[in-house]
């Protein structure tokens, strides 16, 4: 294209690339392809991080109650197709894309300034989410602790109980046959009497169980609403410390620390959850829990419903982490000919067999506590924090051994949730080194500490005794639909501005050239089915949209208001940088769009040897800052 080629010396691997600057960054080893950036230090180091990433809190505590509300074995119809069609397609794109550029989130975008807002978006978000999540694991730590005791301490009401606590359903009324006669009396006349309930008229008394008290009163020390912030709880304070300490520690050499942590942090849960499903299934009652789950339960009719439908697409949305931006940072640390296409389908298959997996875990217990309380499966099930902090610590309660079966459980929902806030930390602190490289080779220990340490303290509020409000509220806004909006752009934008075509090159680049046949279902999914799913799914999510509540506590119209300033902070950033970027062009208005929408002149990939005769003409990033939007007339292609 009429520019020298670099001589052979200035090649890839451990050669020497030429720079002003002999400095690597300190967590790159002579042995990465990319002595500037760095590399994984081997496959097995990003295939457990993403596993890791993927696998969170969500497929132990949402998807076994999906699963049970949604027609039990039959939810796995939906839930395969909506893999295939949305989860997969989505997940090879983001892998691909980062591996290709080797750049984060914001900066890939190169390959389409006018959204670079979308990568602003996305690390916007996990900022937020990386907020409230360590909170979550601060519980799983406090719990943890907890569990050291040789009676657990929400096995019974304690004296911090009130008069609502008890172990057992209390019967307030019922019918029963007197002289002949059918009579309704309170239960005290009924046993002082000696009579006998008729069967289906108990009617029970308003009661707490021990494990639900314990979460409120004594985790939690929950306030009324999120109007009385009370004081800041000390010991979850400490937690929430302790847990970021956890988090800076693995990250301090940036992958190199915590593609080994993973090893333990991605693989151990897989153990619990055995040992788990094991001890669940011998227990009494464990059938009937696993038969609601995905047995004789199953209701094949509820693929009839729409809303089966739906949430079989959110939970793979979410559950994949999609459009949070750190699959594409994990993967900007690939060597450039690593096999994306075989690691996305690897972690997506994982991912999704460690839920139907972890359900049965959960269900056979929570089976064995329903029979033990003779109460109907139904009764006990629950999700999200009512799940992991009442009903399953109110089961295993009840098991011989008890503290040890607490101790792993917690022990697993720590587990689950680093190593995701680990991919989350990361997100961010390559975003950093995209930016600011130089400062990043010489700082990077700094820098990740003080990420953690500020993330901390605006995790405070969440710890106060108002605290459960305020990780409700930042869920509820910021980790639902600004995920959609930016995950709809992004396919967009690569898909039919950038060029679906293109892109499948680019991939080739790096896997080889594949037959028709085989990119024939990738077309599909990524130029028709998948925009539509994710388009139905937001539209749904808008119209179905209810504000939030956290049990039967409502929020002040000026929580919701703070909600929607979230996330309005959170997407505004997609119309400032696209108009920022139209404004720095140059030409009429058409000719800026049309700018903005081809590729900056320094989007291709990042090591001169991998561009070949497509991407000959990149200029060099170090030469050429990100945000410098070449002209129509002076774009080179």
């Amino acid at each position: 294209m009429g520019m020298l080629s670099l001589p052979g010396f200035l090649s890839c691997g451990k050669k020497k690339d030429f720079s002003l600057s002999n400095e690597k960054d300190a967590h790159a080893s002579d042995s990465d392809e990319n002595l500037e950036r760095g590399n994984w230090s081997n496959k097995g180091d990003y295939l457990l991080s993403m596993v890791g990433y993927a696998v969170g809190l969500g497929n132990v505590w949402r998807f076994p109650y999906l699963t049970y509300q949604n027609g039990g074995g039959a939810f796995l119809i939906p839930y395969t197709l909506m893999l295939a069609l949305a989860g997969l397609p989505l997940f090879f794109m983001e892998c691909s894309l980062g591996q290709f550029a080797s750049l984060g989130p914001i900066s890939i975008w190169r390959i389409l300034p006018l959204f670079q807002g979308v990568g602003i978006t996305m690390v916007i978000i996990s900022t937020f989410v990386s907020i409230y999540y360590n909170v979550i694991i601060a519980y799983a730590l406090y719990y943890l602790f907890a569990s050291f005791q040789k009676v657990l301490p929400w096995s019974d009401c304690f004296s911090w109980a009130d008069e609502f606590c008890s172990k057992i359903r209390l019967v307030s009324d019922c019918n029963a046959t007197l002289n002949g006669e059918i009579i309704h009396a309170n239960y005290s006349f009924i046993t002082s009497n000696n009579l006998t309930c008729m069967n289906g008229t108990m009617n029970y008394k308003p009661v707490q169980f021990p494990s639900e008290q314990y979460w409120n009163k004594v985790a939690l020390q929950r306030s009324s609403g999120l109007d009385e912030t009370g004081n800041i709880v000390w010991y979850l304070a400490l937690c929430l410390l302790l847990s970021w300490m956890i988090v800076g520690a693995a990250l301090f050499k940036g992958i190199k620390s915590s593609g080994k942590v993973v090893y333990f942090t991605a693989l151990f849960p897989y153990v619990i959850l055995l040992i788990l499903l094991v001890r669940g299934a011998t227990l009494e009652g464990a059938l009937d829990g696993i038969e609601y789950y995905i047995g004789r339960q199953s209701n094949i009719t509820k693929l009839m419903e729409a809303e089966v439908w739906k949430d079989a697409a959110t939970q793979i949305f979410y559950s994949l982490s999609v459009a949070w931006g750190g699959l594409v940072a994990l993967s900007s640390y690939n060597k450039f000919h690593n096999n994306c296409y075989s690691d996305a389908i690897f972690v997506c298959v994982t991912n999704c067999v460690t839920s139907v997996f972890a359900g049965f875990a959960i269900f056979s217990i929570l089976g064995h506590m329903a029979f033990v309380s003779k109460r109907p499966v139904s009764e006990v099930v629950d999700s999200g924090f009512d799940l992991a902090f009442v009903a399953y610590p109110e089961a295993l309660s009840k098991l011989p051994v008890s503290p040890l079966w607490s101790f792993l459980f917690f022990f697993m929902l720590l587990l689950l949730g680093l190593d995701s806030q680990f991919a989350t930390i990361e997100t961010l602190t390559t975003t950093i080194h995209d930016i600011y490289p130089e400062v990043m080779k010489k700082l990077r220990i700094p820098i990740t500490l003080g990420v953690c340490t500020l993330l901390f303290f605006l995790g405070l509020i969440c710890v106060t005794q108002a605290g459960i409000y305020w990780v409700n509220l930042i869920d509820h806004f910021c980790a639902g639909w600004g995920i959609l909006i930016a995950a709809v752009l992004e396919i967009i934008g690569i898909i039919y501005i950038y060029g679906g075509n293109r892109f499948i090159e680019d991939i080739e680049m790096m896997i080889g050239k594949k037959s028709r046949v085989f990119w024939l279902w990738w077309r599909m999914c990524w130029f028709f089915i998948t925009p539509v799913l994710l388009m139905a799914i937001l539209v749904w999510s808008l119209i179905t949209f209810s504000p939030p509540t956290y049990g039967s506590v409502l929020y002040p119209a000026w929580g919701t208001a703070v909600g929607w300033c979230m996330i309005i902070f959170c997407v505004i950033w997609i119309p400032i940088i696209a108009i920022l970027k139209i404004v720095k062009a140059e030409g009429n208005l058409c000719q800026r769009i049309v700018s903005c929408c081809r590729p900056a002149a320094n989007w291709g990939p990042c090591l001169e040897c991998h561009r070949g005769e497509r991407y000959s003409h990149v200029v060099d990033p170090k030469k050429e800052k990100e945000h410098e939007i070449p002209t129509v007339a002076g774009f080179v292609y």
